[in-house]
């Protein structure tokens, strides 16, 4: 099987794909003699054979171990332990609302947006749930943030189309509410229009999804308004519903693009650097993606939607000076969509 890199020879490759995750047979997990009784018999009690049905977004472990793949459709959190070759499930019995955002915090606990419950669980390594966050200022969360260093949670609120209340909501990390990030529903500058993912660098500056804006809209760490990257369009650079974000260590920008089924690259300078995926359900394209995480050694993970499953990439060939404008760097040689 051709395995797909980004650009194509001649160029030197940046990214290149590793493997699809779709369930339990993906990590060499073998079913017990009463789970094959049970699919034998079309009985799904038990679900810890569960295959990925609708991966809304996508976390990983520090050491690149433990995957966190939230699953809209089914109502559960997979947990995927490729150390162990094993799955486990948060969320079993409907425990879970409808589960959207994932981050990670410093002790191993999952946060999870849970979109129908309007809360965020949070949950131990175990699959205790600690505590949950309520406000009546959310409606519609669909992604989280979590900033540690400064104390904050970050939720992106989809709200609804009547609704004027499309923001960033901030939390202190106990849950207590303390302000909104732009000025609501609508087009202009700081406004935004379902906003979706979220992403934090290292300086603090927040990534915002703009998904019916076609655009990121980024707020300092201060909470003012930075800028926009992006805009509606079908070149590089434009996007149609940009979903997932995230930064890699060289602190270069990700954001998907689930009209596109690609993934475009921008470097410190808001300038592209390179895409890479494409629609398709050859190993390594995407179709309909969702989040996007950078785990350890830059590998990075896409909830690749409509394919049912998380596609696995490395960035490769690179450094940190690397980072060249779109007119003096190869991108891929594939079609944009």
């Amino acid at each position: 099987m051709h395995v797909l890199r980004w650009p194509e020879p001649p160029d030197v490759a940046r990214i290149e794909f590793v493997k699809s995750i779709r369930g339990p047979a993906d990590l060499g997990a073998k079913r017990t003699f009463w789970e094959a009784i049970s699919q034998a018999l079309g009985v799904t009690e038990g679900r810890r054979g569960l295959p990925i049905a609708q991966p809304a977004d996508v976390e990983v472990s520090p050491d690149g171990k433990i995957i966190y793949v939230s699953d809209f459709a089914q109502g559960v959190v997979h947990v995927l332990d490729l150390g162990l070759g094993e799955v486990r499930y948060f969320g079993q019995g409907g425990a879970l609302g409808r589960p959207f955002g994932l981050a990670l915090d410093s002790a191993g606990n999952l946060w999870v947006a849970e979109q129908s419950n309007r809360q965020i669980r949070v949950i131990d390594p175990s699959g205790t749930t600690l505590r949950v966050i309520r406000s009546d200022h959310l409606v519609r969360p669909v992604d989280i943030a979590l900033d540690e260093a400064r104390g904050r949670l970050y939720v992106a609120d989809g709200s609804r189309q009547h609704l004027l209340d499309h923001h960033v909501h901030v939390f202190d990390l106990e849950g207590e509410y303390s302000h909104a990030l732009g000025t609501g529903r609508g087009t202009d500058p700081g406004a935004l229009l379902f906003p979706s993912y979220l992403a934090l660098d290292a300086a603090g500056n927040l990534y915002v999804s703009d998904t019916m804006n076609s655009r990121v809209t980024v707020f300092a760490e201060d909470g003012s308004f930075a800028r926009t990257i992006g805009g509606r369009g079908d070149t590089f650079g434009l996007f149609d519903k940009p979903k997932g974000v995230a930064v890699d260590s060289f602190g270069n920008l990700y954001v998907v693009d689930s009209s596109w089924s690609n993934v475009q690259i921008f470097g410190p300078e808001d300038h592209v650097l390179l895409y890479f995926g494409g629609r398709g359900s050859y190993p390594g394209l995407l179709r309909n993606p969702t989040g996007i995480t950078i785990g350890p050694d830059n590998m990075i993970y896409v909830g690749d939607y409509l394919n049912r499953q998380i596609n696995i990439y490395r960035l490769v060939n690179t450094k940190s000076d690397d980072g060249v404008p779109l007119d003096e760097a190869p991108l891929a040689s594939a079609e944009i969509n």
